[in-house]
């Protein structure tokens, strides 16, 4: 597996789709760009941009090709960031029989080290994770409950977040436990989603720690209470950006949480699919930030540029994956533009 290479580097990597034929790889004609390091010359146009020039508003991103418990703890601790009170670890389950979910033993030594939760919430599509009863099962079935606690927050229903600057939401209804906890961890396993376009950071603090009524209301751009179908694409889409900044401001504006994703077993499905495709892209490693837009930036921009990438490109243009991202830029969740730093150097 390659290195990166860049050492620091503002990164703008606006991916563009083409609209017809093979899926390809361009940059607003604007933006400072570096490829990403898995890009090869034919895919990506590259101009040097030393950190010092970057955009103002640029975040961190760490990197690790090490996909094991020791560089996941490495890429953790890169970030600085210390939990305060109760910690809870967000991340998906995993839908079964055969999805792609964090497996317990590449995260337990994370969640230990900070005497972590694991938190999550009910499905509002059926499946085996619907029911509060349901879902502790697969959790045991699938070894969370071996390595910490584990707390379904919409066990006792909703709890309501304030939704500022959003279009589509003026409230996030997220699982009631979720104010038991003052600092949150998300792990997530970065991958495709048939309705999203990708799943990363952003899907998982919106969707994935809404409520059955939260899910509802965000599949349906606040339009439906009870029912997660037929609802518009682009309100679906600004609708989990809008969630998750609502989530974000109310931990302290983002201070009290950290987003780290896995970008291995990389199918065009996401980890709530019990049979998901084969993964075409090889395993890449672990990203971690304190903004959520920049780390699923970051993943989307690796992802697109490694060998085998076609589907998952497809797939996100299909769904217009990446207008959440851009909308969640411009209400103030985070910045697509990013410096990246590779923790293996």
């Amino acid at each position: 597996m390659k290195k990166l290479s860049i050492g620091i580097l503002s990164l703008v990597f606006a991916v563009g789709l083409s609209s017809c034929g093979s899926p390809d790889i361009s940059t607003d004609k604007d933006a400072p760009v570096v490829s990403s390091p898995y890009a090869d010359s034919s895919s990506a146009k590259e101009t040097e941009t030393s950190s010092a020039t970057g955009a103002p508003d640029s975040s961190t991103v760490y990197f690790t090709s090490d996909i094991s418990p020791n560089g996941m703890m490495a890429v953790y601790e890169a970030l600085g960031w210390q939990p305060t009170g109760n910690v809870a670890v967000k991340l998906s389950t995993g839908e079964p029989p055969a999805s792609n979910y964090l497996r317990p033993e590449l995260i337990k030594d994370l969640v230990q080290s900070v005497d972590g939760t694991i938190v999550e919430c009910n499905t509002a599509y059926g499946g085996s994770r619907s029911e509060t009863e349901m879902h502790k099962q697969v959790a045991k079935d699938h070894g969370f409950t071996d390595i910490a606690d584990v707390d379904i927050l919409d066990e006792e229903g909703s709890v309501q977040l304030e939704v500022e600057g959003g279009s589509h939401l003026e409230t996030d209804y997220v699982g009631s436990h979720f104010t038991n906890y003052d600092s949150y961890i998300v792990l997530s396993h970065f991958k495709g989603h048939a309705m999203a376009g990708f799943g990363g950071a952003i899907k998982n603090i919106s969707i994935g720690l809404g409520s059955q009524e939260g899910k509802c209301l965000i599949h349906t751009g606040g339009q439906s209470h009870t029912s997660p179908w037929g609802g518009d694409q682009t309100a679906f889409t600004e609708s989990m950006a809008e969630a998750g900044k609502a989530v974000s401001d109310y931990l302290d504006k983002g201070d009290k949480i950290i987003y780290i994703s896995v970008l291995n077993n990389i199918s065009i499905d996401c980890d709530c699919d019990g049979n998901p495709a084969e993964p075409d892209i090889h395993d890449i490693g672990i990203l971690a930030s304190t903004d959520p837009v920049a780390i699923d930036q970051a993943a989307i921009d690796l992802c697109f540029a490694a060998d085998g990438s076609e589907s998952l490109q497809r797939r996100v243009q299909q769904q217009n994956g990446l207008h959440t991202l851009e909308h969640a830029e411009e209400i103030g969740l985070g910045s697509r533009t990013y410096e990246m730093i590779n923790i293996d150097e």
